[in-house]
């Protein structure tokens, strides 16, 4: 086998493999005589085929096993003598489109190999770490939101009118060409006005009317209304007004404190604060992981491979695009052009995401089985009903592990990084954060 070097231009690389036919015919011959013991043929016992007939039978598809194989080895022995890396899975094709069995088999191997990165000293870097404490006043104000979910009802004086934010409780039964439909019934329904869990233009009807009182309300289904049958259609709902309640906040006492677990107030504070506070800290870590970007970013300069920058540039853009046009669910849409813009925050991305690697990897960083877990169980949530269906698809998909994994790879880096550099936290207002997350948005 001959390995010859054709292209060596920055990360580019090339090389011409040459197996030859006798290595290729050795092969054959191994691979045969390897099988030969377990094969059964018609006239022969078991194990007995001689290996001319064996060659005749299986030798060209062993021919072909041995060929990828072969191809395989030189490739790996070549990253393994030369250390290279390659970026994405080597351009690989065989150029003797002639070829015939006891010819040599030339192939032409292409890559672009990842770059050496240089050291970083961490030591040097400067972090400022935000702190926001949980002042009376959000704690406050977190409370009365916590009251507003909790508001009761109670009825109004005799012979009021329903008001915008009021409850009704109604009687009402739903028609579409006169005729009523599944589940367009409903007794004593309480019905918060101005809250939109019913069609459009329903509620707005109902303000103004009075216990005792019907009212048909005349709507139009949405055209994507989940049922089929009533998209679009137009509908009479006659409604029995049997009840008219105003909204009466809830009072911020131990009551109120206990309706949401906690002990009494005092303790429904202690955790609204603690809970302020983590996400206070989250954002303030966000605000500090960029701010550690920035600074690793203008501490190395090295070379890129161009694949890796092309594709992700082709990533962003796309990403962009569907953020601009939201209506577009696939992706059946015209190919999107890559600018100026995009490249340069690819190349950043990429530039980061290597380096990240290689810090990770010096530092043995590693993600846990017990995070992976904890992370798919919190991706499971969302689906409720098929946690263990999403759960199993996940264990069963490598590619959505490793979506999964490459954050948590990287809080753990940047984690690391932070341990090393000097960081000086800076104690500011609740709204100084909320501008300082904002502007990660802008950039």
């Amino acid at each position: 086998m001959q390995v010859t070097e054709t292209l060596n231009e920055g990360l580019k690389r090339g090389y011409a493999i040459t197996i030859t036919g006798d290595e290729l015919n050795a092969k054959v011959d191994e691979k045969l005589v390897e099988a030969q013991p377990e094969v059964e043929m018609k006239g022969f016992r078991k194990g007995k085929v001689p290996l001319a007939l064996l060659k005749k039978q299986f030798g060209e598809r062993m021919m072909g096993e041995a060929m990828q194989e072969a191809v395989d080895g030189a490739m790996n022995k070549h990253f393994e003598d030369s250390g290279d890396r390659p970026a994405l899975q080597p351009d690989v094709k065989m150029t003797n489109e002639d070829w015939k069995p006891g010819d040599d088999v030339n192939v032409e191997m292409s890559y672009e190999a990842l770059p050496a990165i240089p050291e970083v000293d961490l030591s040097g870097v400067e972090l400022e770490k935000l702190v926001v404490k949980a002042e009376g006043e959000a704690v406050d104000e977190a409370l009365a939101n916590l009251a507003e979910t909790a508001t009761d009802y109670e009825a109004r004086e005799e012979g009021a009118a329903a008001e915008d934010k009021d409850q009704v409780v109604i009687d009402f039964l739903g028609k579409v060409d006169g005729e009523a439909f599944d589940g367009g019934a409903g007794d004593d329904y309480p019905l918060v006005l101005g809250s939109n869990s019913f069609i459009p233009g329903f509620e707005e009807q109902l303000v103004g009317t009075k216990a005792g009182e019907e009212k048909d309300v005349n709507v139009t289904f949405p055209e994507e209304y989940q049922a089929e049958h009533l998209a679009g259609k137009e509908a009479v709902f006659t409604c029995t007004i049997k009840e008219v309640k105003a909204p009466k906040a809830a009072e911020i006492n131990d009551e109120l404190a206990k309706k949401f677990g906690a002990e009494d107030l005092d303790a429904l504070k202690g955790q609204i604060s603690e809970r302020l506070e983590a996400e206070y800290a989250g954002a303030a870590r966000a605000v500090m992981k960029r701010g550690l970007l920035d600074k690793l970013d203008d501490l190395v300069s090295f070379d890129l491979p161009p694949s890796l920058v092309e594709a992700e540039a082709k990533q962003i853009a796309h990403q962009l695009w569907h953020d601009e046009n939201p209506e577009v669910e696939g992706h059946d849409h015209p190919e999107i052009e890559t600018t100026e813009e995009h490249t340069k925050l690819a190349e950043r991305r990429v530039r980061l995401g290597l380096l990240l690697a290689e810090l990770g990897q010096k530092a043995e960083v590693e993600v846990t089985d017990a995070e992976m877990t904890q992370a798919i169980m919190q991706q499971a949530r969302q689906y409720p009903g098929q946690e263990r269906q999403f759960f199993e698809f996940i264990q069963q998909n490598q590619q959505m592990q490793q979506q999964l994994r490459a954050p948590l790879f990287e809080d753990k880096v940047i984690d690391h990084i932070a341990e090393q550099a000097k960081v000086e936290e800076k104690e500011v207002s609740k709204e100084d954060l909320q501008k300082a997350v904002e502007a990660l948005d802008e950039e």
